[in-house]
């Protein structure tokens, strides 16, 4: 008999490989029919694997995130059975789950794959789902999985499973379609009853442009139908609310071909915008204690070699700059921690100088590849709200919850009310890809545990997603449709202060390290900004958005009047334009409507004669006549309740 405990404590006898959908059995029959998979020993699993030592088990049904993955990584088998019986020959390369549904690499060879195909996939797909075939785990030593696929003519697996350990390889077959794979996968494939392929694209094998370029479908998939179609009506309304699609409608930023790809150039309106975030997060942090510094574009190779960036980023960033000057090289900067820990050293540091806050826009350049740019979410400079904290061992903990604060502060006043914190902690199985001991490790993951649960954090832990220097907290931030984006980041670290020999003179009078905190509530100002145009439509909080107000005279003669008002408000720094164009009043309302312009000020005859405007708020209609200091305080208290209600 083997001993296996359940999520609430409770502990239950069973035979010795006995499954998890038998124990799903053994509780409940609905139960059993909703079992995806199951954790056992907090590793996923088939619900159909034996279970042959005691273990404590978690059943996974679609309400779980680990049953989502197992579900559509189970379907993107279930695709590449379709496309292999449309398409013989095809060869399949990698089709993992992704955070909404999932995706299969292929090289259909001389054949061009297109989007117009995919409704005839589907179609198979359905057929092959109502078979119910089971999925089918078997264990595979190295030379007969290498047999297999040789004889299948599949370089892409072959490739794979040579970087394999004999013992560890299995095999996955459902229907007349076998693939390697680790697994794990859902009972059979009558659980899948709604598909939606997605998009095609591109993407080279193994990422490297060295190497072929494969045809990349994605897709999705429910066990419901009904599922399926709420997702594609959110669909419609995210390509609504695309960043790309609103950030030229509303005039915000461009990228041209000649600057160079993943390179954004912002324009007026935009640039705005990012200024009204700039103060705002200046403000927040003069508060706090922060100092402002400025560090260049540039740095000598010694510097990130030094840091640790060149051996990690080295090989993959852009390459370097050469001088005049034999053998010296620079490389554009990939984070600024590094010139931060230089401008610490610059001058001597006692215990009672500790915390030292220091602050930068800074912005930052990373070689992304052509197939993963998209839009202000993946570019290849972008602007960190960069800070790093210079603190004692005993301040850590306190800093760091200041820190939280500070992020908490910024998500209230930009209306994201929904976030889970992520612990990302190091990899204990391969600590090889980390730099520091296991002891400042440890200290730096109690930390921001600590805190965390200090705070009252609603927290997720994951582990092998800490930064190569240190652990970190990312902020997981769901926008207005449910998606979410990670979005701000704290990260503890002892380890660059080793590497520059950063020192204070302590109590003691002894010479101490500094403990050293990253932090980045808005995460980039180029991703950030993308997503809280999704988040809210483009309708952005009235202290935000670049033209708070557009002036509409119904006839060019109130022109003058209308360019007063401007100015007037323009000292109490309330922000528009006046639409000067010779156009009727109703068309001028109506494209100020689709800019999204907050706030409209109809004036003719009768406002001149009184000193006033009439009034219209976006997506509202009028709200009244106004008189200037009236209309002031009605802007002031919308932004005050901005800020309040969020």
């Amino acid at each position: 008999m083997i001993k296996i405990t359940l999520p609430d404590g409770s502990v239950r006898e069973f035979e010795k490989g006995t499954t998890s959908h038998q124990i799903a059995l053994s509780i409940s029959e609905g139960l059993a029919r909703n079992v995806l998979a199951a954790k056992v020993n907090g590793q996923v699993w088939d619900s159909t694997r034996p279970i042959t030592t005691d273990a404590s088990l978690q059943l996974l049904t679609w309400n779980d995130n680990e049953g989502k993955e197992t579900f559509w990584h189970s379907t993107a088998h279930l695709m590449a059975e379709a496309l292999e019986a449309i398409y013989p020959g095809s060869k399949f390369a990698i089709g993992p789950p992704v955070e909404n549904g999932f995706y299969y690499d292929i090289d259909f060879g001389d054949k061009t794959f297109s989007i117009d195909e995919v409704e005839k996939v589907e179609k198979k797909m359905m057929e092959l789902a109502s078979t119910k075939s089971d999925y089918v785990r078997k264990e595979v030593s190295k030379v007969d999985a290498i047999k297999y696929f040789t004889e299948k003519n599949d370089p892409y697996k072959l490739e794979l499973i040579d970087g394999l350990q004999d013992g560890s390889i299995t095999f996955y077959t459902q229907g007349n379609f076998t693939d390697l794979c680790r697994g794990p996968h859902i009972p059979n494939t009558g659980h899948i009853k709604a598909v939606k392929l997605l998009r095609v694209a591109g993407a080279y094998w193994r990422g490297d442009e060295k190497n072929k370029q494969l045809t990349r479908i994605y897709g999705i998939s429910f066990p419901k139908d009904k599922e399926l179609k709420d997702y594609l009506v959110l669909l419609e309304e995210a390509k609504k609310r695309d960043h790309r699609k609103l950030g030229k409608e509303l005039e915000l930023f461009t990228f041209s071909e000649k600057v160079g790809m993943g390179l954004p150039l912002w324009l007026p309106k935009g640039a705005a915008l990012r200024d009204k975030l700039e103060q705002f997060m200046r403000k927040a942090q003069q508060k706090a204690g922060y100092l402002p510094v400025v560090t260049p574009h540039i740095a000598q190779k010694e510097l990130y070699v030094c840091s640790g960036h060149y051996e990690k980023y080295g090989a993959d960033s852009f390459q370097p700059i050469k001088t005049p000057h034999e053998g010296e090289e620079f490389y554009l900067k990939p984070m600024n921690c590094p010139h931060h820990c230089e401008i610490y050293k610059a001058s001597p540091k006692s215990y009672k100088d500790l915390p030292v806050r220091l602050a930068e826009f800074g912005t930052v350049y990373r070689y992304e590849q052509h197939g993963e740019l998209h839009g202000l979410t993946r570019v290849r400079g972008f602007t960190q709200d960069d800070a790093h904290l210079f603190c004692r061992p005993d301040q850590v903990k306190e800093e760091f919850c200041k820190v939280i604060d500070l992020v908490l502060y910024v998500f209230k006043a930009l209306g994201f009310t929904e976030y889970t914190a992520q612990i990302s902690l190091r990899d204990p199985e391969n600590k090889t890809k980390y730099i520091g001991t296991d002891e400042n490790w440890q200290i730096a993951e109690n930390a921001i545990i600590e805190s965390a649960k200090e705070k009252g954090l609603k927290t997720v832990t994951e582990l092998g997603e800490a930064a190569f220097y240190g652990p970190k907290l990312d902020f997981m931030v769901k926008d207005a449709l449910g998606r979410k984006w990670q979005l701000g980041t704290i990260q503890v670290d002892y380890n660059l202060p080793e590497r520059f020999q950063l020192e204070y003179t302590g109590s003691d009078n002894q010479k101490h390290r500094p403990v050293m905190i990253h932090r980045a509530p808005f995460g980039s100002l180029e991703r950030f900004i993308a997503v809280l145009i999704e988040h809210c439509g483009g309708n952005f909080p009235l202290w935000l958005t670049p033209d708070q107000f557009a002036i509409l005279p119904i006839s060019e003669k109130y022109n003058d009047y209308a360019n007063r008002i401007k100015d007037e408000l323009a000292q109490v720094d309330i922000r528009g334009f006046v639409d000067e164009r010779n156009e009727k009043i109703g068309k001028k309302i109506r494209d100020n409507e689709v800019k999204k312009v907050p706030l409209m000020l109809v004036v003719g005859e009768k406002e001149e004669a009184e000193n006033k405007v009439a009034v219209r708020q976006h997506g509202k209609g009028d709200v009244g006549v106004f008189g200037i200091d009236e209309f002031i305080k009605f802007v002031n208290e919308i932004i005050q309740n901005d800020f309040k209600n969020n």
